[in-house]
């Protein structure tokens, strides 16, 4: 074989070969809360990537008066579709720019509407007919995404080796940021306050 050409198959395999990657994991803790669930830990982004919206839809209940999950990360460009699963009529509905203000109106049990959250945000939404209720999707940049348990911890799985702004966002504590190197398996925790 020339070697010319064993070169240039030698760098398209390399270039063809998937990065290293690791699981990125750790703990949140969240003081002046019940517990530490409920935080979104996110890659802010990722050199040289961009990343299309998935076609499945992500999903949200209302069931016995309550949003289902209460925090929802999505993928920017993501669809969520908001189902009723109680007796009553529901809204969906958001104040919020960056999430154009939207309001999907009001519908019976076992029906759905849906929204795509277009750009980067933390989008509160409330329901018109229940104003006790209270939820939020997190539409954030890349799939690199978690959401934390009771205990704070999260993992966030295939993290491509290589340096990263972690943002860490919280519904009711401010949001924080640090820059991580990620190197297969590699811990990262971090602590949110009010």
């Amino acid at each position: 074989m020339n070697k010319k050409i064993f070169l240039i198959s030698l760098l398209a395999a390399a270039a063809a070969a998937p990065l290293a990657a690791g699981d990125l994991h750790g703990k949140v803790a969240c003081k002046g809360v019940r517990d530490n669930a409920d935080a979104v830990v996110y890659l802010a982004a990722v050199p040289g990537k961009s990343f299309p919206a998935p076609k499945e839809h992500a999903k949200m209940d209302q069931a016995n008066l309550v949003f289902v999950p209460h925090v929802l990360p999505v993928l920017v460009g993501t669809t969520v579709d908001f189902k009723n699963s109680d007796a009553v009529l529901h809204n969906v509905f958001s104040a919020d720019a960056c999430a154009d203000k939207f309001n999907l109106g009001t519908w019976p049990k076992g029906e759905s509407k849906s929204y795509t959250f277009k750009r980067e945000c933390a989008a509160a939404l409330l329901c018109k007919v229940h104003p006790e209720m209270e939820a939020f999707v997190v539409a954030v940049p890349t799939p690199y995404f978690a959401l934390t348990k009771a205990d704070g911890s999260y993992t966030i799985a295939n993290v491509p080796d290589g340096d990263y702004t972690v943002k860490v966002w919280h519904p009711k504590l401010r949001a924080t940021q640090k820059e991580v190197k990620v190197a297969g398996a590699t811990e990262a925790s971090f602590q949110v306050v009010k």
